[in-house]
């Protein structure tokens, strides 16, 4: 029997959609179809041994009534085409997110809220508020919005560290499933180090795969350990049906907490650029593409260049580049060491800052 085909897919939630200048009628619920958000996730190979956990582990129950005051529901309206003949109107989209600071600061997906008009977030009580978008990161996915409401109603999630994460540990997923507020799943970490591709087609490192159940409408949502920490973001699932299989993936808690930062402090996000194409054969990375303009192009990289080394460390692989440049700044200075032709060569090259 073939194989069908993986399709990978982001998760809001398309909720309904009002047409403008077309009649009146009932609101639709419908998922994202497959083929509207097609992302791709890729397995890295990363050496060495995974970290264990430490601390004392709660049970499920213990996770959410910790955790479930913390997390919201957030409900966005955009423009868009909405009739069986492109007419224009406006539709919205749901999603989940969880507060990040008794400011009122709420962490989502950047695709949750993507083009919004209006948002408004549900928190644990029931109460509705209006937000505003403070930054978003189309490179990583993420996005801050900000709700005015007493810090009574608000209760911060910690924030954990997922460099500590391990194969096989316990975890949760609390959110709005096809807008069911307050669902929780649980299941374990199932791998760690994969790759997903973001809305502007970067790569997101280290995102934790996961097989707790989440469907259209976890985007955003929490991924928490049974310390109670949140060690990720759900953002997307691998899935030949459109429903969860059993395969998501969340944005790693230590890109998140990187990423909320400066979002609340200056509204933008800057990622180090180098400006190639690259793929891996036999334990060498070489480079497919050289794009003009570019940290890469000014530096005399070309196609079929092997890099070898970044200041000083060994590249064997795509994923050991990516991290090298993302572990900078852009303006920062580094030295590659490729070869071209059986001869090696050294360059130091000035990294820009990612194009969006």
């Amino acid at each position: 029997m073939p194989k069908r085909p993986r399709t990978f897919t982001a998760l809001a939630v398309v909720v309904g959609a009002v047409l403008i200048g077309a009649g009146g009628g009932a609101a639709t619920y419908a998922a994202f179809s497959s083929s509207s958000s097609k992302t791709v996730v890729r397995q890295v190979t990363v050496a060495g041994s995974q970290p264990t956990s430490t601390g004392t582990s709660l049970s499920v129950s213990d996770v959410y009534k910790r955790a479930y005051k913390g997390v919201v529901e957030i409900t966005v309206t955009s423009a868009g085409q909405t009739g069986p003949m492109g007419e224009s109107g406006t539709q919205q989209a749901q999603g989940s997110g969880f507060v990040y600071d008794d400011s009122g600061h709420i962490v989502t997906n950047e695709h949750v809220v993507d083009g919004a008009q209006s948002i408004s977030v549900r928190l644990w009580n029931g109460a509705t508020y209006k937000a505003t978008l403070v930054g978003s990161d189309s490179s990583t996915d993420l996005a801050v919005i900000k709700l005015d409401a007493p810090t009574s109603v608000l209760h911060p999630l910690t924030v954990g560290d997922s460099s500590a994460v391990a194969v096989g540990e316990g975890v949760v997923a609390i959110g709005s499933p096809f807008g069911l507020e307050e669902t929780v799943t649980s299941g374990i970490v199932s791998a760690l180090h994969r790759s997903m591709q973001a809305p502007n087609n970067f790569t997101i490192n280290d995102s934790i795969q996961t097989d707790a159940a989440i469907n259209h409408g976890n985007s955003g949502g929490p991924l928490i350990d049974l310390d109670g920490h949140v060690i990720g973001v759900n953002a997307q699932i691998q899935s030949d049906s459109g429903g969860s299989e059993g395969v998501g993936f969340a944005i790693p808690s230590n890109t998140v907490r990187s990423v909320a930062a400066q979002l609340i402090a200056g509204g933008t996000v800057q990622h180090a650029y180098l400006g190639v194409a690259v793929q891996t054969a036999n334990g060498t990375v070489r480079v497919s593409q050289v794009r003009s303009a570019t940290p890469a192009r000014r530096a005399g990289l070309h196609v079929g260049d092997v890099i070898r080394a970044v200041d000083g460390k060994s590249v064997t692989a795509v994923a050991q580049l990516q991290e090298a440049i993302d572990a900078r700044q852009p303006g920062d200075t580094i030295t590659i060491r490729y070869t071209r032709d059986g001869s090696t060569h050294t360059v130091r090259v000035k990294l820009a800052n990612r194009p969006s």
